[in-house]
């Protein structure tokens, strides 16, 4: 309650997961938005997260991107691979493959091995971006030595 931003996100975790406490995640919500408001990407990705589930607070894309996109640009990857996904499919903002591939690769530049299969495939199918095979088979790649299975799988079918 002192304004440790670290903390409160790691006590929404535990309210959220159970872990050590009842599970409430109404509870969790609270301290995501507490360390959110303070600027902590981690915890602004999980706001967002919950906004977009309707994880104890009311189902609402608008907000989770909203969430998603203050994480995103502090350069938190995971909170990058779930705003491109929300322009890849529509959800709380307008569809825009072209957009979605941005966010993907700025994940993907980082390591996030799901942004990195995800950007594969866009290459692999043009959405979002022209098709190239050859990239495609790159970025399956970088997942699939993640330990990545559908990357995995992805670049064993690409190569029959």
């Amino acid at each position: 309650d002192q304004g440790h931003c670290e903390a409160q996100n790691k006590l929404g975790n535990c309210y959220y997961y159970g872990d050590g406490v009842e599970k409430n995640e109404r509870t969790a919500v609270e301290w995501y938005r507490k360390a959110s408001e303070q600027g902590y990407s981690e915890a602004q990705n999980n706001l967002g997260y919950c906004y977009y589930y309707g994880n104890g607070v009311k189902k609402n894309e608008r907000k989770a991107v909203e969430w998603y996109r203050k994480a995103s640009e502090q350069g938190h990857s995971e909170a990058q691979y779930n705003l491109g996904y929300c322009y890849y499919y529509g959800n709380g903002v307008e569809k825009n493959e072209r957009t979605s591939v941005e966010w993907y690769q700025k994940a993907a530049d980082q390591g996030h091995c799901e942004a990195q299969n995800t950007l594969g495939n866009c290459y692999l199918n043009g959405n979002g971006v022209d098709k190239n095979r050859r990239n495609a088979v790159e970025w399956f790649r970088k997942a699939a030595d993640q330990g990545h299975c559908e990357a995995q799988y992805n670049l064993k079918t690409l190569k029959k």
